[in-house]
């Protein structure tokens, strides 16, 4: 992961890139010590000491005999940014009950940067494990949720999104030209849903239905899970059917909420 000066271009600030760096490797590993981020990060270890120091004094890591993790504080970010998403507990409601229905995965979503973000995550008793996991973040294009959302997004903002994805098979059946996602798209404008047919993962498919509020996409809500039991009548059928009603539902509280209609009140 070694950054080179190039990429700290345009309206950026040196110091605050290196301090969030070093926090996306502390996310993935329990501890690290100055000299294993000096090399990866291709800074000098004086540089990342620096860094380093600060974050611990504003409390963001912990120093330990084994090295610097990260303190609980990026959690409670974490959840104060989770409590200011309109109607969020019945979101989880809904893919709470929507998972024990149907026994698989559900999921929320929302569009950040081009990206779709993972809200919430609930497995059933026939779940299987996914990549996937709260605040991570994945590509629209390959993604039920993240197509979805982009079908029923402005239409300006769907096409900006849609040029600027920097495309990548992750499988076989992966959409990877833009013409070919528009044309998807449009069929999932047409039907309500979206289907993600095995194109993120092998293996997978999926199914979601977008949460609206007038003319503002909010997100989508989502059923994951192995192609051996989602057969295209399960998917086009019982499936879509349920995260079409469980859509509704948080809609209907959307509309008449005091929270207002915003992702983020």
């Amino acid at each position: 992961m070694t950054v080179s000066e190039d990429d700290y271009s345009g309206r950026t600030i040196r110091s605050v890139m290196i301090a969030f760096n070093i926090i996306e490797v502390l996310q993935e590993r329990k501890h690290v010590g100055i000299t294993e981020l000096a090399t990866e990060l291709g800074h000098s270890k004086s540089t990342i000491y620096s860094h380093l120091q600060t974050l611990t004094e504003r409390n963001y890591l912990v120093q330990e005999p084994e090295g610097y993790r990260l303190s609980l504080r990026v959690l409670d970010i974490a959840n104060r940014v989770r409590e200011q998403v309109g109607n969020y507990d019945v979101i989880t409601k809904e893919v709470d009950e929507l998972a024990a229905t149907t026994g698989e995965i559900v999921q929320f979503g929302i569009e950040e940067h081009g990206m779709v973000s993972y809200l919430y995550k609930a497995s059933g008793d026939q779940a299987v494990e996914t990549r996937s996991r709260v605040g991570i973040q994945q590509p629209m294009y390959s993604t039920s949720l993240g197509k979805t959302i982009l079908a029923f997004m402005p239409a300006d903002r769907t096409a900006t999104i849609v040029s600027n994805a920097a495309y990548e098979a992750n499988t076989p059946n992966t959409i990877t030209e833009p013409d070919a996602l528009r044309a998807e798209l449009d069929r999932i404008e047409s039907q309500g849903y979206g289907v993600d047919d095995e194109e993120n993962i092998q293996g997978l498919r999926c199914v979601s239905a977008p949460v609206r509020h007038e003319e503002t996409v909010l997100g989508a809500i989502s059923i994951t899970g192995p192609s051996s039991r989602f057969s295209d009548d399960r998917i086009h059928g019982e499936f879509s059917d349920h995260v079409k009603r469980a859509a509704n539902v948080i809609e209907l509280n959307t509309k008449f909420s005091s929270t207002g209609v915003s992702e983020f009140d």
